[in-house]
């Protein structure tokens, strides 16, 4: 008998409150929402990713297999190039694609304008899409310097799709190719990525942003042809193979060298070079003078490595050199590349094992971020144009 009183006291409760649920032993009543169940599209909408969740794409950008799905068309890829087995001292950016992925991730499509470039680069009408990595080999490097030529040659030579003024400014030019993103990896990767592009762009010419000249003959003990390619010889090979132009430029150049004759030899494969001292002697306008006089209208190929940065700001990467520039010098010398004939650019040399707290791999996702709205604007940013006027102003 108690037992039939105690449910049908229940069931009073229940149609004068609602149903119930237990929360710490306690029975509280449903709101009506929960009493009647809805899906997470009626009740929420849809499902974006929070900066910290969802697939590791660059920005939350599409991912996508381009290299195995043909049908795929772009204006701009992210690529990435996971090989590190042409360093000569740390090795690690075999992981610097995950690690510059991983810095974007604050970063999307909805929230892409920036006040310094006064432009959101997801706005321009170009499709943009992360491709994945490159699935390179990691014990042979004849065959992973191969995949890699094949890979990017293969995406280089998809049409574009959109009518962006990227395309309109290089149709103009007789060219229609895509623009590639690079995400190394260590040095080595410009090797093939220059064998691709000189398919279609024949010898292009270079801005080299780095600690290191690169275009060194060898290394002590490559006895054989592939031990002679490696992230500090990869440009003195490409000269060498007639794939770059003799109107190249380094800038933030500062490590030791073996004397006068690596200048030499240097000036030889066709750089001219501007010293991370020079930002204090000649000023960034004049930096960025000097090496838009030296490309001219040529088609150019731009190449970051991460450790042009001084370590203090960027450490995770495998050869530090101290006295380096700050990454806020580094981005407005690239806002200042605005408008020049771009055919693609990487960036390099990210080794997250000796990161800290991630922060070389959020500055060198937002230096990617940077890339693409050089590439997709016409000139600098001007520097009123960025920002709305203060009140004294107006």
């Amino acid at each position: 008998m108690r037992y039939l009183l105690a449910i049908a006291s229940l069931a009073a409760f229940r149609l004068t409150n609602g149903h119930t649920h237990a929360h710490d032993g306690v029975q509280l009543p449903l709101t009506e929402i929960e009493a009647a169940p809805q899906t997470w599209l009626e009740k929420y909408g849809q499902q974006i990713d929070q900066p910290f969740s969802g697939p590791l794409a660059f920005s939350h950008l599409p991912y996508t297999r381009c290299l195995e799905d043909e049908n795929v068309l772009f204006d701009i890829a992210i690529l990435g190039i996971p090989f590190d087995t042409g360093v000569s001292y740390r090795p690690g950016a075999r992981f610097g694609p995950y690690a510059i992925r991983s810095g974007s991730r604050r970063q999307r499509e909805e929230r892409g304008y920036t006040m310094s470039w006064g432009n959101n680069p997801y706005d321009h009408g170009a499709k943009i899409v992360d491709c994945g990595d490159i699935p390179v080999n990691p014990f042979d490097n004849a065959l992973a310097v191969d995949q890699m030529e094949v890979a990017y040659s293969t995406l280089l030579s998809r049409p574009t799709i959109s009518k962006s003024g990227l395309n309109q400014r290089m149709a103009k030019g007789g060219i229609d190719h895509p623009r590639i993103v690079s995400l190394g990896g260590d040095h080595t990767i410009v090797l093939p990525i220059l064998r691709s592009l000189y398919k279609k762009y024949g010898a292009i010419s270079v801005i080299h942003l780095d600690a290191h000249l690169d275009t060194w003959p060898g290394y002590a003990g490559g006895i054989t042809d592939q031990s002679k390619v490696t992230h500090g010889t990869f440009f003195y090979l490409a000269q060498q193979e007639g794939l770059i132009s003799n109107t190249s430029i380094h800038a933030g150049i500062r490590c030791k060298l073996a004397g006068v004759v690596d200048l030499e030899n240097d000036e030889a494969v066709g750089f001219q070079l501007i010293t991370t001292d020079d930002i204090d002697d000649l000023g960034i306008k004049e930096i960025i003078r000097r090496i838009r006089e030296r490309v001219g209208s040529s088609p150019v190929y731009l190449s970051v490595d991460i450790d042009v940065l001084d370590p203090g700001l960027a450490p995770a990467t495998g050869t530090p050199e101290a006295g380096g520039w700050t990454t806020r010098e580094l981005k407005r010398i690239i806002r200042g590349l605005a408008g020049l004939n771009f055919v693609g650019a990487d960036l390099v040399e990210v080794s997250p094992a000796y990161d800290n707290a991630e922060v070389t791999g959020i500055a060198a996702a937002d230096l990617v971020h940077d890339f693409l709205s050089m590439f997709l604007s016409d000139q600098p940013p001007s520097t009123r144009a960025q920002r709305a006027p203060a009140k004294d102003e107006l």
